[in-house]
């Protein structure tokens, strides 16, 4: 039984959302401020966390920077009322996986969370392990580091750059992106293909505005390059 961690101040948001999860056989723990949720976090074992945006001590921002900074890998879906596009990618700079705008149906939420446990749960195929530049990836470990020193990648980051590693020298669309690492195309949409590819680049890429392995296809979409072009 998968466990999720719910993190929600609103009282009727909590218990809508933890007695749909409860039905669809999650494990659901429930906590009412950020405080309170690292501390569930950084003590239990979760499969996924849901996270406010707005709570009335710590906000959504800073409960998922505290959380990657005490190396929690747990994928997060944040919930938001906000409309703009700032506060989205904002979030999955931070390390957030998903998200997903209030109101929303459960119907929606719960395909959200499924989808997300797979995508975490990959199979790391012939690459275990895995070098180009400065980057050396462990996928086994979901560890990173460039130069030596670690880098801090979501589990949505990971499976991009394993798919990335995969299909190394070929372009790829985004709609493949889509298909083929969110695994649902109604959500989300391309743009956050490139929202999820210019995080990746600003961690791996030496000058993200001038990158030299996650490459631009114009008006097609990505292509990853091992060895540096000269």
């Amino acid at each position: 039984m998968n466990r999720i961690l719910l993190i929600e101040d609103d009282p009727a948001i909590r218990l809508a959302v933890a007695e749909s999860l409860a039905k669809e056989k999650f494990n659901v723990t429930e906590s009412e401020n950020g405080e309170k949720g690292i501390s569930f976090a950084l003590k239990g074992n979760f499969d996924l966390i849901i996270l406010d945006l707005i709570l009335p001590d710590i906000d959504g921002i800073e409960v998922c920077k505290s959380l990657r900074a005490n190396a929690v890998r747990t994928p997060i879906i944040m919930l938001t009322s906000r409309k703009d596009d700032i506060d989205k990618i904002l979030g999955l700079e931070i390390g957030a996986d998903d998200y997903i705008t209030k109101p929303f149906s459960m119907r929606e939420l719960i395909a959200r969370i499924r989808a997300l446990l797979r995508r975490v749960s990959f199979d790391t195929g012939d690459f275990d392990t895995y070098s180009f530049g400065n980057v050396n990836v462990d996928f086994k470990k979901f560890e990173v580091t460039k130069n030596g020193k670690p880098l801090k990648l979501s589990a949505t980051e990971f499976r991009i750059l394993h798919y990335f590693v995969q299909h190394e020298g070929e372009v790829i669309s985004r709609d493949k992106f889509l298909d083929d690492v969110w695994g649902y195309d109604s959500y989300p949409t391309t743009r956050t293909v490139d929202n999820f590819i210019l995080s990746l680049r600003k961690k791996i890429e030496d000058n993200p505005a001038e990158p030299e392995h996650l490459i631009t296809v114009h008006k097609i979409g990505y292509k990853f390059i091992k060895e540096i072009q000269t």
